[in-house]
C-alpha cells in the first residue's frame, strides 16, 4: 500500500466525487469517495488515514483553478486525487455556444494546477481518467471525451503522477455487454458505477 500512517488524502472533482456530500453530516457523500474511505478505515484502522472530499457538482477544470488555494493548497495534503473533465465535455453538448474549454485549454489549465501543487506542497498526485458520457462507447459525448482522457494520461506522465484508469475500466465494462447499468443518467454513478470506480482506484493504489 502506498499510503503511510496519519496521511491526509484530498479527493477533488465534480458531482461524481461530491455525490451529495453537502447534505451529508459527515461531508462524505454516498459515492465512490465514501467507498474508498470506508475500505481503508476498515482494512487499515491503525493507520489513521484522513480522507477529505472536495467535490462540487458542475465543476470543470477552470472551477478547480478558482478554488485550488482554498480547497487544496491550504490543506497541505499528503496526497491529492483529481477527477475532472466530464463537465468540460458535457458543456459542449448542453450549451454549445457558451464558454467552452476544449482539450488544449483543459490540459493547459490542468497543468497549471499541478505545477502549483508541486511548487506549494509536497503532495503526491493521483489523476483519475474522466469516466463516460452515456453508456454507449460510440456516443458523441464519449467521442468528444477521448482527447481529454488522453490529456490526463499525458499529464500523469509529465508530473510523475499515479494514474487511475477509470475511463479504461468503464469502457471495458461496456464492452462486456453486461445487462447492468453503471449510471443513473449516463454520467452520475449508481452503486455499481461507484463500486467500479472504487475498485479501480484501490487496485491502482494498493
Amino acid at each position: 500500500m502506498k499510503f503511510k500512517e496519519n496521511e491526509k488524502i484530498v479527493l477533488i472533482g465534480d458531482s461524481i466525487t461530491d455525490a451529495g456530500r453537502m447534505s451529508d453530516p459527515e461531508q462524505l457523500g454516498d459515492g465512490y469517495f465514501r467507498l474508498i474511505r470506508d475500505y481503508y478505515l476498515a482494512k487499515y484502522p491503525h493507520m489513521n488515514l484522513n480522507f477529505v472530499n472536495k467535490g462540487i457538482g458542475g465543476n470543470r477544470v477552470i472551477d478547480l483553478l478558482h478554488r485550488w488555494e482554498q480547497d487544496v493548497i491550504s490543506l497541505n495534503p499528503d496526497w491529492v486525487s483529481i477527477s475532472i473533465g466530464i463537465n468540460d465535455v458535457w458543456r459542449q453538448l448542453d450549451s454549445p455556444n457558451i464558454d467552452q474549454i476544449y482539450p488544449e485549454q483543459f490540459i493547459a489549465i490542468y497543468s497549471k494546477l499541478l505545477t502549483n501543487l508541486n511548487e506549494s506542497t509536497d503532495s503526491k498526485i493521483i489523476l483519475m481518467e474522466p469516466t463516460i458520457i452515456e453508456e454507449d462507447i460510440d456516443s458523441k459525448g464519449n467521442q468528444l471525451l477521448i482527447p481529454y482522457v488522453k490529456g490526463v494520461k499525458q499529464l500523469a506522465i509529465e508530473f510523475d503522477a499515479f494514474l487511475i484508469p477509470t475511463h479504461d475500466a468503464f469502457v471495458q465494462y461496456l464492452q462486456s455487454n453486461s445487462s447492468y447499468n453503471l449510471t443513473t443518467d449516463g454520467v452520475h454513478m449508481n452503486s455499481i458505477g461507484n463500486m467500479l470506480m472504487k475498485n479501480t482506484w484501490i487496485e491502482a493504489m494498493e
